[in-house]
């Protein structure tokens, strides 16, 4: 079976916890031993840790997982779970004292408003996902971080459309791969290929997709939801240096102003991870034009794959 997702590139492992009926879950990717990792953070409002490490000029070049979470700074707890599990397989930073301290990002999303409010990804759970992570290609839509996405909420939840958990790959003749997971959670519309809204805010009556930026453009104040971000990670097996990871990470934005608009507003945590784990030779501009290309990809798959939840109307 063709793999078209982030596991396409060798060692990457994806596990999930979904919580369907509380709408909430988390998603774990772990990293091979010497994997780089760099960040890129556009949104206003944003939830994350461990994400100043990964910026040039910092002593630490490797991570050993990354996490994406629901349930807004509760759903945090998730990466400690994380933590624990590769702790006890003796993975992570080894200090000079002979401690291993596993080096865990991560990023949440809002997702407190449907299914239970007081539902969120746990320690636990973050480590029952993390001993859970295979190479099988990842699923997409209402799983882990996906499960309580929504997106075009400028009109409320009741003309919003389901968001979710996607991913996609882009592979090249010499064995270069540039792949892309994304929990899509935005307070705009998601874009299809073609320019045409795939999924958003819908009109109160017919229920056809009505525009963000339209509704935007009629309102001088515009009742904005603070129940938003989109959170994901851009992996290559390209050999790049800390400062060409964060590099990607900055080029893949493109991809996601590209499907989302508005992208990178105040009420959204817009974060992207990137991650290099260094087996093929590659140019960083190459990985970095088509970083954006597959972030694009997996965001619009996270809106083609998911289904309809808690209320929340799924695209047809």
């Amino acid at each position: 079976m063709t793999n078209n997702t982030l596991t396409a590139i060798d060692g990457l492992r994806v596990g999930h916890h979904t919580d369907l009926e509380n709408a909430t879950g988390c998603t774990v990717v772990i990293c091979p031993p010497g994997t780089i990792g760099g960040v890129d953070q556009r949104g206003g409002a944003p939830g994350t840790r461990e994400t100043d490490l990964l910026r040039p000029g910092h002593l630490v070049q490797h991570v050993n997982a990354v996490v994406l979470c629901g349930g807004s700074a509760f759903g945090l707890a998730a990466a400690n779970g994380v933590m624990t599990s590769l702790t006890e397989q003796n993975i992570g930073y080894h200090t000079g004292s002979g401690i291993t301290v596993p080096i865990v990002p991560a990023a949440v999303l809002y997702d407190l408003e449907i299914g239970q409010s007081r539902a969120f990804p746990t320690a636990e759970n973050g480590h029952t996902a993390a001993q859970s992570a295979t190479a099988d290609p990842v699923a997409q839509g209402n799983i882990g971080a996906g499960t309580g996405c929504v997106i075009g909420k400028l009109g409320g939840f009741k003309t919003a459309t389901k968001g979710g958990l996607g991913s996609a790959k882009i592979e090249f003749s010499n064995g270069l791969i540039v792949a892309a997971l994304f929990a899509v959670n935005c307070v705009g519309d998601v874009y299809a290929e073609d320019g045409t809204i795939l999924g958003g805010v819908r009109g109160q009556q017919d229920g056809e997709f009505v525009g963000t930026l339209s509704l935007m453009q009629g309102a001088m104040t515009p009742p904005f939801t603070t129940t938003n971000t989109v959170i994901g990670i851009v992996a290559t097996n390209a050999r790049l240096n800390k400062e060409e990871t964060n590099k990607v990470a900055q080029m893949a934005h493109n991809g996601l102003a590209m499907s989302v608009r508005p992208a990178h507003t105040m009420y959204d945590g817009d974060t992207i991870f990137s991650l290099a784990t260094g087996t093929v030779e590659a140019d960083v501009n190459v990985v970095g034009a088509f970083a954006a290309e597959v972030t694009a990809t997996a965001i619009r798959n996270g809106i083609r794959n998911s289904a309809t939840l808690s209320g929340i109307r799924a695209v047809e």
